[in-house]
């Protein structure tokens, strides 16, 4: 399938270009290699090539982790956040890769992350990154996670791009 048959391939490309500056759950999914119940983001609202992106988590209670986190007060566990604003990095980072579906972005640091504020049921968490450093191969970003206009999660976290394991051979 060429890229030009593919409506997610098409995507990047236009991503690539800058004609493109939003991306659904499905461009999304063809970018990163997550999946439910570990896809943390929604939507792309904006994105500038290789220096900032803002996203979309729609938080609701049908969150697998809100069954222990906690009973009667449900608040998404601050590391989701953290994960949250790596995803919403790693959808900038790769889009400049060309072989992305055998790379995966991985966490080499978190650095001075604070929470602000609990993220609850019925929040829209808006996810801005910044970078601060990019390579081919690495990535400083800055993440900020706000809710209603205010600040409930920041950090600065560094990635690195790695090759995919290969599946296994069946055997």
């Amino acid at each position: 399938m060429s890229g030009d048959d593919n409506p997610s391939a098409t995507a990047v490309e236009e991503l690539a270009s800058g004609v493109k500056t939003s991306l659904d759950i499905q461009e999304i999914q063809a970018i990163l290699p997550h999946r439910y119940p570990f896809l943390l983001i929604d939507r792309i609202t904006e994105i500038k090539r290789k220096e900032r992106i803002v996203a979309l988590k729609n938080v609701t209670i049908n969150e697998p982790f809100f069954q222990g986190h906690f009973p009667n007060y449900p608040i998404m566990p601050g590391v989701l956040v953290v994960e949250a604003m790596a995803q919403t990095g790693a959808v900038l980072l790769l889009t400049e890769v060309e072989d992305r579906q055998g790379k995966l972005m991985v966490f080499t640091g978190i650095e001075r992350a604070r929470f602000r504020r609990p993220v609850v049921p019925g929040d829209q968490i808006r996810i801005e990154v910044s970078v601060l450093a990019f390579r081919r191969y690495a990535c400083k970003i800055s993440c900020e996670a706000l809710v209603e206009g205010k600040l409930a999660c920041e950090a600065v976290l560094t990635c690195q791009l790695v090759d995919r394991p290969r599946d296994p051979a069946p055997g």
